[in-house]
């Protein structure tokens, strides 16, 4: 089973009207095939890295609240989506094919920081005090996060018998239900 999106006309416009300070597309997510789960979470981590770097440079051009807002937004809701497909498929997934269940702990405890800072920035207007520092330090922390999974916890994954491409279909079905189910519109 391979559950593919593709990206319609008017998402792509929607996103370049929306993002005209960034120099490149942030996203490539609905455009990219993943033949298995790491391919597919990696993915996720870039694209979500890339929306950081746009995040500061509408802080650095001192863009308007909406704007950074909007692009906050956004930041969040693709973290809870990729936290959520993470934690219920391939977290359980990797836990019973790896022997560290101590990266799979940490792993967690890095998703419960990462979803209150997310909670607080969507309770705050952009205009408040504090709310920039708020995503660039949500920014930190997964940038700390995906570090970790990438050089520790995927590695671990590959050499086991977990069956990737099986796995990457499950998330991609998730992650597209959790999509539409949380407002894929706000991605546009």
């Amino acid at each position: 089973m391979t559950a593919t999106k593709t990206k319609s006309p008017k998402t792509a416009s929607a996103k370049t009207a929306a993002h005209k300070t960034t120099a490149k597309p942030a996203s490539k997510r609905s455009t990219v095939v993943h033949d298995d789960a790491i391919k597919l979470l990696v993915a996720d981590h870039k694209e979500v890295k890339a929306l950081f770097k746009d995040y500061e440079k509408l802080v650095k051009d001192e863009a308007d609240g909406d704007e950074r807002q909007a692009l906050a937004q956004k930041i969040c809701l693709l973290l809870t989506v990729h936290a959520t497909i993470e934690e219920e498929i391939f977290y359980p997934a990797a836990r019973a094919a790896i022997e560290d269940g101590d990266l799979l702990d940490e792993a967690e405890v890095e998703h419960a920081s990462a979803k209150d800072l997310i909670a607080q920035i969507e309770g705050m207007s952009p205009d408040e005090e504090l709310y920039d520092a708020k995503v660039k330090v949500l920014g930190e922390y997964i940038e700390h996060h995906v570090k970790e999974e990438e050089t520790e916890l995927f590695p671990e994954v590959k050499k086991s018998d977990v069956d990737l491409a099986e796995l990457g279909a499950d998330l991609v079905s998730r992650k597209e239900t959790l999509l539409a189910e949380l407002g894929e519109d706000a991605l546009a």
